[in-house]
């Protein structure tokens, strides 16, 4: 099964500025609010904003990718060439990520399942 596009995330200088601007102004449909983390209902894709840092700047767009199993995903494409700056990583929300470079060196996010609350 392939990678399903499950979210793109727009790093934001100010959030509540950002969240203000795509509820109010663009009318998106609010799912989760944080200081660093916030998410939009987009269909099957979600809208997230990431607060920016020295390694994300504002303005910065990532993509992210699910996978039924991570683990599989990284050891299928490492054994293709691709390389990984941050192998499947433990986060702080309970779900684990990666960090693959696509063709261009575009840094591009995959996790797998999210863990159950």
């Amino acid at each position: 099964m392939p990678p399903k596009l499950a979210y793109a995330i727009v790093f934001v200088a100010d959030m509540q500025r950002a969240v203000r601007f795509y509820r109010d102004t663009l009318g998106l449909k609010l799912r989760f609010e944080s200081p660093e983390w916030t998410e939009f209902v987009t269909g099957e894709t979600t809208l997230a904003l990431h607060l920016a840092s020295p390694k994300n700047p504002a303005g910065k767009i990532e993509i992210g990718f699910q996978v039924p199993d991570l683990h599989d995903f990284h050891m299928e494409m490492m054994g293709k060439g691709v390389k990984f700056p941050m192998p499947p990583t433990q986060q702080d929300f309970g779900g684990e990520l990666a960090q693959f470079l696509d063709s261009d060196g575009t840094a591009v996010s995959v996790g797998g399942p999210m863990p159950k609350m």
